[in-house]
């Protein structure tokens, strides 16, 4: 009896360490990452998969996966279908609120002054938007970011049947001026931000 329940007891401990693995993964295994460098001396550990768009230095794009606008004339923050999360700078925030107001924590990133199109499925629009979290997170040794998710609706223009949803999350540090925005739940990102670096 005592030799099944330490048999038992070791494969859950096998289990939760190859669950942990990939999220650690993202963060740890120097082999399968690389630096990203940002303002203010801020740098992720990212995996080495991951392309990095940062043409502008208020804009800069982090390509996660599949992006089938990129090199298109919607390629942008108000595309649909593009993997990836944002790092804004103060540019981008000057204008982050709808009419270009400048963007505080009380609503969503959402530079416009029209419907949006959907981020994560075609030919539909962005509906309702609502807070489903908020609180501080940290991101890197003494910087803690007002964080907040934004559960989102899709529809068409003539229907308001939610045809996608959506999670806008983001992640502010005011004295820093950096936005992180990610409307995919990008595995790994929390710990990636948790783990970075200043200089």
């Amino acid at each position: 009896m005592r030799k099944t329940i330490s048999a038992a007891a070791a494969g859950l401990a096998v289990l939760a360490a190859s669950l942990a693995a990939p999220a650690a993964a993202y963060a740890n295994d120097g082999a399968a990452t690389k630096s990203l460098h940002l303002r203010k001396g801020l740098t992720l550990r990212i995996p080495a998969s991951w392309k990095v768009d940062a043409k502008d230095k208020d804009w800069v794009r982090v390509i996660t996966g599949s992006c089938p606008t990129k090199g298109t004339n919607t390629y942008g923050f108000r595309d649909s279908g593009c993997h990836s999360f944002w790092v804004m700078g103060p540019g981008a925030i000057k204008v982050g609120h709808e009419h270009f107001d400048a963007y505080t924590p009380d609503g969503p990133f959402y530079p416009a002054t029209d419907v949006g199109p959907c981020p994560v499925k075609k030919n539909i629009y962005i509906g309702q938007t609502k807070l489903a979290e908020k609180g501080l997170r940290q991101v890197g040794p003494g910087h803690k970011a007002h964080y907040r998710d934004w559960a989102g609706t899709c529809t068409s223009l003539t229907s308001s049947k939610v045809k996608a949803r959506f999670n806008q999350r983001e992640w502010f540090l005011p004295t820093s001026k950096i936005l992180v925005i990610d409307q995919w739940k990008t595995p790994g990102l929390s710990t990636i931000l948790k783990n970075a670096t200043w200089n």
